[in-house]
């Protein structure tokens, strides 16, 4: 499909009624330096709040706003792909709408594609209004996943991306419901770079993301882009036979030679208790991967959209 709009903007939304007025006029001014020819497209992902309300009236006013209302809350990731899913432009441009990350830095994001790059992501040197144990475990999580996988993810970057249509194009080619953007992103490689900028404390309203929601979004990135885990069960299980092994024929020396029959209840406990762990820790590894087959291979949409003006088209 010919592109018919020079910029889209992707704006997943949940809940941010408080920010849409400013993010709005923000947004109009950023992507105006660049090109007339826009459209925002705001996907709510069943919010509770008056979010929708004022979509409906941005759309009302200008005509370069459209929405997509799902029919319930569907998660950050699956909002992002079905706004990418609608997009019908050369490049679009994927911005959460807490105001966290700044509009303002749209521009500089589309100058580094100019320059042929297809990818152009928003890379963080600081993270306002943040607690301590957030900003080490996103740390953390994330440089245990490059580590994990066997292609470079980028380091302390979000969502907040530049994407050609290209890149686009690939990423309706991986119809997963367990989705991680950012690794399907760094998966697809092509030419890729950043811009950095400091990220502002939410103005409004509390984070969509708890602890365990990225919880979430963590096990789909390692179970998404790495089979190490399924490694580490049966290295597991291979040192621990070859322990047990090794404690047999010590029992077995013990009694026959030594005339010393090991015995004691704690010792057996204590072990028992071991190995049944790590059975049920190997168990749940493998039911992880399984449960995602599950999902995929049902076949049900992504996504359901409960209402949308995109049929209004560019009128």
């Amino acid at each position: 499909m010919k592109p018919t709009k020079d910029i889209a903007v992707v704006i997943p939304v949940f809940n941010e009624a408080d920010n849409l007025d400013e993010l709005y006029k923000r947004l109009v001014v950023s992507v105006s330096k660049i090109s007339e020819n826009y459209e925002l497209l705001f996907v709510n992902d069943g919010s509770s709040d008056a979010s929708i309300q004022k979509l409906q009236a941005f759309s009302e006013a200008d005509a370069r706003v459209f929405y997509i209302d799902l029919s319930r809350n569907f998660g950050h990731q699956v909002a992002v792909s079905a706004g990418l899913d609608a997009c019908q432009s050369k490049v679009a441009i994927i911005i959460d709408s807490d105001l966290q990350d700044p509009p303002e830095l749209i521009p500089k994001l589309y100058a580094e594609y100019q320059k042929g790059f297809n990818v152009v992501y928003a890379k963080r040197e600081t993270r306002e209004g943040e607690t301590y144990l957030k900003k080490l475990t996103s740390k953390l999580f994330y440089r245990l996943l490059q580590r994990l996988t066997n292609f470079d993810i980028p380091l302390d970057v979000g969502d907040f991306r530049l994407l050609d249509a290209k890149i686009v194009r690939e990423l309706r080619k991986m119809p997963e419901h367990n989705k991680f953007l950012r690794g399907q992103i760094a998966w697809l490689g092509f030419k890729q770079t950043h811009v950095t900028f400091k990220r502002e404390a939410r103005k409004h309203g509390t984070s969509g993301y708890s602890y365990s929601k990225m919880f979430s979004l963590a096990f789909d990135a390692v179970t998404g882009f790495s089979d190490k885990p399924l490694l580490l069960v049966t290295r597991m299980g291979f040192v621990i036979s070859l322990v047990s092994f090794v404690v047999i024929l010590f029992a077995m020396f013990s009694h026959f030679i030594l005339k010393e029959t090991i015995t004691g209840w704690t010792s057996l406990i204590i072990s028992s208790l071991f190995i049944g762990g790590i059975q049920l820790l190997s168990i749940g590894i493998i039911g992880e991967y399984i449960s995602r087959i599950s999902t995929n291979v049902k076949n049900r949409p992504m996504y359901v959209v409960q209402e949308t003006n995109l049929d209004r088209g560019g009128e």
